[in-house]
């Protein structure tokens, strides 16, 4: 597989049938959290909206939403339930600019593809498809060398996989910018770090005696002392992924869900508050990885822009997911969702982040052996 080289094409607004579409037209909203009749619905593409004169990108990118015009002018993406009565909502069912709203979606296609073929790399899903991990190490080492936010999305599998010391490791070297899960995977890896399984098997996957109760005693040790950050400073936690994302001051959000044990402090268990609280983290991402979560992984992949917004064109670029997991069952999904641009994965977690790990590590070795250009 050879590294992807996009390239993103501005709408040509200065000619037919944009030049002469007229701007886009606005309706308060009725009542909080009620939408006008015909309001335009977003997609995840760049999107351009014509107002004053004028086109431009609303802030904030996601799809299933819709466009608002703030008393300031600003043109912003946001949640249906967030709007207020008589905020101004765009409205529109038309995604070609004929009334005033442009849905981009050959922005990185140079019109050469169908509408709906915003793609990264990737036809279809298969396990029995290569995967290079080269490019993908390369892709990851890049976002970091840019001070890009690279997102991880992942569940419990990735810990009972043996794959903890490899996110720890990806965590301690920067490339890891914030971490969205459940409170499974926090659960789990506090249960190793405090007692050296999970769900009460050993490393070698063997019972341990009372090792049923094992995660409900971490859950417990968690409570007593009040937060994870807490048990962290009080050395309760030791190691593991937790310690390493708090030592680091690096942001992470759990989200509950109806079957959690406890659940930990710091779970949100509302789960309008955690869709606020990761939607705040999608926000910043330039770059996401999920591995082994079906429902937080869609959750997230529904929150992500497909692009990488930038106050220059020349600088908005796709924004790389890959999506891991054991079946192609969560890649297509999240594809079928909107997710266009996943890069999709079919493996288990232990083997991806394993090989993810070895080629970065190479990648890293093969940059600094590359000598400095010389000064002219």
């Amino acid at each position: 597989m050879r590294r992807p080289q996009f390239r993103y094409q501005l709408p040509k607004f200065d000619q037919p049938p944009l030049a002469r579409v007229p701007e886009a037209r606005f309706a308060p909203a009725p009542a909080d959290g009620v939408l006008p009749d015909g309001f335009f619905s977003t997609t995840n593409l760049p999107t351009y909206v014509k107002a004053n004169g004028s086109w431009r990108r609303p802030r904030l990118p996601r799809m299933d939403c819709v466009i608002v015009r703030e008393p300031n002018g600003d043109l912003v993406t946001t949640e249906p339930r967030r709007v207020a009565r008589g905020t101004a909502v765009a409205l529109g069912a038309s995604e070609d600019g004929s009334e005033g709203i442009f849905v981009h979606s050959e922005g990185f296609l140079g019109g050469a593809h169908s509408a709906n073929e915003f793609r990264f790399m990737q036809t279809e899903v298969s396990r029995e498809k290569p995967v290079d991990y080269g490019v993908l190490a390369e892709l990851l080492g890049d976002e970091r060398a840019q001070g890009g936010t690279i997102v991880w999305v992942i569940g419990p599998a990735l810990v009972h996989a043996r794959a903890r010391e490899d996110m720890i490791w990806f965590i301690e070297h920067g490339y890891v910018g914030a971490l969205l899960g459940g409170n499974a995977v926090a659960v789990h890896d506090l249960e190793a770090a405090i007692f050296g399984t999970t769900l009460g098997m050993s490393s070698s996957g063997e019972g341990v005696t009372g090792g049923h109760a094992l995660h409900m005693r971490a859950i417990n040790a968690i409570r007593r002392v009040g937060s994870i950050p807490a048990a962290v400073e009080q050395g309760i936690v030791q190691g593991g992924i937790m310690h390493a994302l708090v030592t680091r001051k690096i942001p992470y959000v759990l989200a509950g869900s109806i079957r959690d044990d406890g659940p930990l402090p710091g779970v949100l268990s509302d789960t309008l508050a955690a869709q606020d609280a990761m939607r705040a983290v999608t926000a910043t991402a330039t770059f996401a990885v999920f591995v082994a979560t079906a429902l937080h992984a869609i959750a997230a992949g529904n929150m992500l822009p497909a692009f990488v917004d930038a106050p220059e064109p020349e600088q908005v670029r796709p924004l790389t997911t890959i999506c891991v997991d054991q079946t192609e069952f969560v890649v297509n999904k999240l594809r079928d969702r909107g997710t266009h641009q996943a890069f999709g994965v079919v493996t288990n977690a232990q083997d991806f982040m394993h090989v993810l790990r070895f080629y970065v590590e190479r990648w890293e070795q093969a940059l600094s052996q590359t000598p400095a250009p010389t000064p002219r």
